[in-house]
């Protein structure tokens, strides 16, 4: 790995996403003494995570400390907040990771050269090890320094690599924003069981249980989604009478289509 004790892994913003990250790399083995988290005020449950493992916390970064990585990982609107206390642990060799949304590799060279960056949008279930995040490095991104990321970010899940930054904003589109449609899933479905006549509680408990299990199915057998949806549904049975619904021309396609897009739009419009 492209850091050490001497040239730290720097984690600029412990939040919920950082925070996920860097449980995933405790139980990966990775040497906390090779880890500098840089956040001016941690929760609880960080300060307890830091604690625990003997993780050095900082407030803003030591004018002294050059990093051998650097990921940041806080809010867009932050960075000309931050960037500019990053500069002194950026040295031409630093390795320059972005999981924040709407920021441009261009904005990071800004502040620190033709240094190596990734842009790299995960999504929430790296909270529990079942994210993805796909990446987009720039030229100066060697084959070591791939091979690195894609240990690093595999603690909380997949990854793919990206082979133009114009594709994050349509990575954020499905991956990154889809938990929450997943999330909304559960809610219309739970609504509709209540509607149906179900009481409340039972409904949500059938529908989150339903999206859970059919997900953890759809991991574990890697058989495509169009044929587990194949597998349990039988001719003119009760699947296939609502599947007449969801898959008319104007059901759920479309609607997933235009969410996507908007997404998308939304994407590069943070951008600029």
């Amino acid at each position: 790995m492209s850091f050490s004790k001497e040239r730290p892994f720097l984690l600029v913003g412990a939040g919920k996403m950082g925070g996920a990250m860097l449980s995933g790399w405790m139980a990966e083995g990775i040497d906390p003494a090779a880890i500098v988290v840089s956040d001016p005020r941690l929760s609880e449950e960080m300060d307890a995570l830091l604690k625990k493992h003997g993780i050095r916390h900082v407030t803003s970064v030591p004018d002294d400390l050059t990093a051998g990585i650097v990921l940041v990982a806080i809010k867009p609107q932050l960075m000309d907040q931050v960037l500019p206390g990053l500069k002194s642990a950026v040295a031409a060799d630093t390795l320059v990771l972005s999981i924040a949304a709407g920021t441009p590799v261009a904005k990071f060279e800004e502040y620190f050269g033709k240094v190596p960056i990734c842009r790299c949008m995960p999504n929430t279930p790296a909270m529990v090890k079942r994210g993805i995040t796909a990446v987009y490095p720039t030229e100066a991104v060697s084959a070591s320094s791939r091979e690195d990321v894609t240990k690093l970010l595999s603690a909380v899940g997949k990854v793919v690599w990206l082979d133009s930054e114009d594709q994050i904003d349509l990575v954020t589109g499905v991956s990154g924003s889809g938990p929450a449609y997943v999330f909304f899933l559960a809610e219309a479905l739970s609504e509709a069981g209540k509607q149906a006549g179900l009481p409340e509680e039972i409904a949500h408990e059938l529908a989150v249980a339903t999206v859970c299990g059919a997900g953890e199915l759809m991991h574990q057998s890697g058989e495509h989604p169009s044929i587990l949806r194949q597998n349990v549904t039988s001719p003119n049975g009760t699947t296939a009478a609502a599947l007449d619904v969801l898959m008319h021309a104007e059901g759920l396609q479309p609607v997933m289509s235009e969410a996507v897009a908007a997404a998308v739009k939304r994407a590069r419009e943070l951008a600029g």
